[in-house]
Protein backbone atom coordinates (compact mmCIF):
# COMPACT_ATOMS: atom_id res chain seq x y z
CA UNK A 1 0.00 0.00 0.00
CA UNK A 2 1.81 3.71 -1.23
CA UNK A 3 2.64 5.38 1.84
CA UNK A 4 2.36 2.70 4.63
CA UNK A 5 5.79 2.56 6.67
CA UNK A 6 6.93 -0.68 7.36
CA UNK A 7 6.11 0.27 11.10
CA UNK A 8 2.61 1.16 10.33
CA UNK A 9 2.21 -2.30 8.31
CA UNK A 10 3.59 -4.22 11.76
CA UNK A 11 0.82 -2.34 13.73
CA UNK A 12 -1.61 -3.24 11.33
CA UNK A 13 -0.57 -7.27 10.89
CA UNK A 14 0.96 -8.30 14.29
CA UNK A 15 -0.10 -7.57 17.50
CA UNK A 16 1.60 -10.37 19.36
CA UNK A 17 0.84 -8.66 22.65
CA UNK A 18 -3.08 -8.11 22.57
CA UNK A 19 -4.79 -8.48 25.27
CA UNK A 20 -1.58 -8.63 27.71
CA UNK A 21 -1.06 -5.67 30.22
CA UNK A 22 1.80 -3.62 30.43
CA UNK A 23 3.08 -1.35 33.40
CA UNK A 24 6.09 0.89 32.76
CA UNK A 25 7.44 2.97 35.58
CA UNK A 26 9.23 6.59 35.03
CA UNK A 27 7.07 6.20 31.30
CA UNK A 28 6.65 9.60 30.62
CA UNK A 29 8.93 10.64 28.80
CA UNK A 30 12.96 9.26 27.61
CA UNK A 31 13.63 5.65 28.00
CA UNK A 32 10.55 4.61 29.56
CA UNK A 33 8.32 6.69 26.74
CA UNK A 34 9.62 5.14 23.81
CA UNK A 35 9.03 1.79 25.89
CA UNK A 36 4.96 2.51 26.54
CA UNK A 37 4.75 3.78 22.86
CA UNK A 38 6.61 0.80 21.82
CA UNK A 39 4.54 -1.86 23.80
CA UNK A 40 1.65 -0.12 22.53
CA UNK A 41 2.41 -0.75 18.99
CA UNK A 42 2.81 -4.27 19.89
CA UNK A 43 -0.65 -4.54 21.03
CA UNK A 44 -0.93 -3.90 24.85
CA UNK A 45 -2.61 -1.78 26.98
CA UNK A 46 -0.60 0.14 28.65
CA UNK A 47 -0.33 1.89 31.94
CA UNK A 48 2.70 4.71 33.08
CA UNK A 49 3.36 6.27 35.64
CA UNK A 50 5.87 9.22 37.01
CA UNK A 51 5.87 12.40 38.69
CA UNK A 52 5.48 15.58 35.86
CA UNK A 53 1.51 15.16 35.09
CA UNK A 54 1.78 17.39 32.21
CA UNK A 55 4.46 14.64 30.18
CA UNK A 56 2.00 11.66 31.87
CA UNK A 57 -1.08 13.21 29.88
CA UNK A 58 0.98 14.56 26.60
CA UNK A 59 2.43 10.78 26.57
CA UNK A 60 -0.85 9.09 27.57
CA UNK A 61 -2.38 10.35 24.62
CA UNK A 62 0.37 9.29 22.40
CA UNK A 63 -0.18 5.50 23.73
CA UNK A 64 -4.34 6.19 23.30
CA UNK A 65 -3.54 6.87 19.56
CA UNK A 66 -2.31 3.59 19.30
CA UNK A 67 -4.49 1.59 21.49
CA UNK A 68 -7.99 1.97 23.32
CA UNK A 69 -6.47 0.87 26.91
CA UNK A 70 -4.08 3.59 28.15
CA UNK A 71 -3.93 4.48 31.74
CA UNK A 72 -1.54 7.55 33.41
CA UNK A 73 -1.21 8.01 37.40
CA UNK A 74 1.01 10.33 38.61
CA UNK A 75 3.06 7.96 41.26
CA UNK A 76 5.59 8.05 43.50
CA UNK A 77 7.67 4.93 43.12
CA UNK A 78 9.49 5.08 46.12
CA UNK A 79 6.17 5.02 48.52
CA UNK A 80 5.18 1.64 49.02
CA UNK A 81 1.33 3.17 49.51
CA UNK A 82 1.19 5.10 46.27
CA UNK A 83 2.86 1.90 44.50
CA UNK A 84 0.01 0.01 45.71
CA UNK A 85 -2.72 2.56 44.44
CA UNK A 86 -1.25 2.75 40.75
CA UNK A 87 -1.06 -1.34 40.91
CA UNK A 88 -4.63 -1.32 42.19
CA UNK A 89 -6.07 1.36 39.86
CA UNK A 90 -4.15 -0.18 37.11
CA UNK A 91 -5.92 -4.06 37.50
CA UNK A 92 -9.39 -2.00 38.36
CA UNK A 93 -8.79 -0.07 34.64
CA UNK A 94 -6.91 -2.91 32.40
CA UNK A 95 -6.68 -6.12 34.02
CA UNK A 96 -3.82 -7.95 35.64
CA UNK A 97 -0.40 -6.84 34.79
CA UNK A 98 1.39 -9.45 32.73
CA UNK A 99 4.18 -6.96 31.65
CA UNK A 100 6.18 -4.75 34.18
CA UNK A 101 9.29 -2.80 33.24
CA UNK A 102 10.83 -1.12 35.89
CA UNK A 103 12.68 1.64 34.49
CA UNK A 104 12.28 4.89 37.02
CA UNK A 105 15.77 6.47 37.75
CA UNK A 106 17.89 9.08 38.57
CA UNK A 107 21.38 10.27 37.86
CA UNK A 108 23.57 11.62 40.58
CA UNK A 109 26.99 11.72 39.92
CA UNK A 110 30.32 13.30 41.55
CA UNK A 111 32.44 11.77 44.03
CA UNK A 112 30.97 9.59 46.86
CA UNK A 113 32.56 11.79 49.68
CA UNK A 114 31.40 14.66 48.67
CA UNK A 115 27.54 13.40 48.66
CA UNK A 116 25.23 13.52 51.15
CA UNK A 117 23.23 11.31 53.05
CA UNK A 118 19.89 12.28 51.19
CA UNK A 119 21.50 12.17 47.98
CA UNK A 120 22.36 8.27 49.09
CA UNK A 121 18.65 8.07 50.05
CA UNK A 122 17.12 8.92 46.63
CA UNK A 123 19.67 7.43 44.17
CA UNK A 124 19.26 3.89 45.69
CA UNK A 125 15.26 4.58 46.82
CA UNK A 126 14.62 5.38 43.22
CA UNK A 127 16.94 3.47 41.52
CA UNK A 128 16.83 0.53 43.52
CA UNK A 129 13.96 0.48 45.92
CA UNK A 130 11.36 1.20 43.62
CA UNK A 131 12.19 -1.97 41.58
CA UNK A 132 11.55 -4.14 44.59
CA UNK A 133 8.29 -2.23 45.72
CA UNK A 134 6.63 -2.21 42.24
CA UNK A 135 7.61 -5.90 41.68
CA UNK A 136 6.48 -7.27 45.29
CA UNK A 137 3.34 -5.33 44.08
CA UNK A 138 2.54 -7.15 40.87
CA UNK A 139 4.26 -10.70 41.69
CA UNK A 140 0.98 -12.35 43.30
CA UNK A 141 -1.09 -12.16 40.33
CA UNK A 142 1.57 -13.21 38.06
CA UNK A 143 1.92 -15.79 40.56
CA UNK A 144 -1.56 -16.83 40.42
CA UNK A 145 -1.42 -16.82 36.55
CA UNK A 146 1.86 -18.62 36.07
CA UNK A 147 3.32 -15.81 33.76
CA UNK A 148 4.26 -12.91 33.48
CA UNK A 149 7.94 -10.67 32.62
CA UNK A 150 9.24 -8.50 34.69
CA UNK A 151 11.88 -6.04 32.82
CA UNK A 152 14.52 -3.95 35.22
CA UNK A 153 15.96 -1.40 33.45
CA UNK A 154 19.50 -1.12 34.71
CA UNK A 155 22.67 0.10 33.11
CA UNK A 156 26.12 -0.92 31.86
CA UNK A 157 26.68 1.24 35.40
CA UNK A 158 25.85 -1.91 37.23
CA UNK A 159 28.72 -3.99 35.31
CA UNK A 160 31.58 -1.35 35.65
CA UNK A 161 33.21 1.59 37.72
CA UNK A 162 34.15 5.24 36.87
CA UNK A 163 35.53 8.36 38.72
CA UNK A 164 32.34 10.02 40.20
CA UNK A 165 30.06 6.97 39.57
CA UNK A 166 29.82 6.00 43.53
CA UNK A 167 26.12 6.22 44.01
CA UNK A 168 24.84 5.66 40.85
CA UNK A 169 26.92 2.63 40.14
CA UNK A 170 25.76 1.09 43.67
CA UNK A 171 22.59 1.27 43.26
CA UNK A 172 22.36 0.08 39.65
CA UNK A 173 24.83 -2.77 40.97
CA UNK A 174 22.39 -3.57 43.11
CA UNK A 175 19.71 -3.92 40.92
CA UNK A 176 21.62 -6.17 39.20
CA UNK A 177 21.91 -8.48 41.98
CA UNK A 178 18.34 -8.17 42.65
CA UNK A 179 17.55 -9.22 39.44
CA UNK A 180 19.36 -11.99 39.21
CA UNK A 181 17.82 -13.31 42.92
CA UNK A 182 14.28 -12.16 41.52
CA UNK A 183 15.03 -14.70 38.37
CA UNK A 184 15.83 -17.37 39.98
CA UNK A 185 12.86 -16.91 42.97
CA UNK A 186 10.51 -16.50 40.54
CA UNK A 187 11.31 -19.03 37.11
CA UNK A 188 9.53 -21.95 38.50
CA UNK A 189 6.04 -19.98 38.78
CA UNK A 190 6.94 -19.23 35.00
CA UNK A 191 8.03 -16.01 35.34
CA UNK A 192 11.16 -14.22 33.45
CA UNK A 193 12.76 -11.70 35.53
CA UNK A 194 15.49 -9.79 32.75
CA UNK A 195 17.52 -6.69 33.19
CA UNK A 196 19.04 -4.63 30.16
CA UNK A 197 22.09 -2.70 30.82
CA UNK A 198 22.26 0.68 28.20
CA UNK A 199 25.25 2.34 27.63
CA UNK A 200 24.77 6.14 27.32
CA UNK A 201 21.37 6.98 26.13
CA UNK A 202 20.66 10.71 24.20
CA UNK A 203 17.68 11.65 26.79
CA UNK A 204 16.44 14.21 28.68
CA UNK A 205 18.50 11.99 31.67
CA UNK A 206 20.59 14.65 33.97
CA UNK A 207 23.84 12.69 34.37
CA UNK A 208 26.81 11.90 33.05
CA UNK A 209 25.77 11.96 29.64
CA UNK A 210 27.95 11.01 26.30
CA UNK A 211 30.88 12.97 25.45
CA UNK A 212 29.35 12.83 21.47
CA UNK A 213 25.86 12.78 21.88
CA UNK A 214 25.30 11.92 18.00
CA UNK A 215 27.01 8.37 19.23
CA UNK A 216 24.71 7.59 22.04
CA UNK A 217 21.67 5.06 22.35
CA UNK A 218 18.51 5.87 21.32
CA UNK A 219 15.33 5.83 23.69
CA UNK A 220 14.10 3.16 20.88
CA UNK A 221 17.18 1.18 20.99
CA UNK A 222 16.41 -0.05 24.65
CA UNK A 223 12.44 -0.09 23.73
CA UNK A 224 13.85 -2.47 21.08
CA UNK A 225 15.73 -4.55 23.74
CA UNK A 226 12.48 -4.59 25.49
CA UNK A 227 10.41 -6.42 22.97
CA UNK A 228 12.82 -8.82 22.38
CA UNK A 229 12.14 -10.09 25.86
CA UNK A 230 8.82 -10.40 25.41
CA UNK A 231 8.37 -12.12 22.38
CA UNK A 232 10.53 -14.39 23.01
CA UNK A 233 8.96 -17.62 22.86
CA UNK A 234 7.54 -19.29 26.63
CA UNK A 235 9.68 -21.60 27.87
CA UNK A 236 13.02 -19.46 27.16
CA UNK A 237 13.92 -16.03 28.64
CA UNK A 238 16.80 -13.24 27.72
CA UNK A 239 18.18 -12.48 31.27
CA UNK A 240 20.65 -9.86 30.45
CA UNK A 241 21.18 -7.35 27.70
CA UNK A 242 23.82 -5.20 27.12
CA UNK A 243 23.21 -2.23 24.55
CA UNK A 244 25.98 -0.22 23.44
CA UNK A 245 26.13 2.36 20.79
CA UNK A 246 28.49 1.57 17.63
CA UNK A 247 30.91 4.07 17.54
CA UNK A 248 32.77 5.40 20.73
CA UNK A 249 32.36 8.34 21.91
Amino acid sequence: MAGMTKANHRKMSERPLQNQVAMITGGSRGIGRAIAIRLAELGAAVAICGRDVEKLRETAKALQALSQKAFWQKTDVTRADEVGRFVSETEAKLGAVAILVNNAGIGLFGPAHEKSEDDWDRAMSTNLKSAFLVSRAVVPSMIRRGAGDIINISSLAGRNTFAGGGLYCASKWGLQGLSGCMAEDLRNYGIRVSVICPGSVATEFSGRGAKDSSKALQPDDVAHAVEAIVTQRPGSFLSEIHVRPLGKS
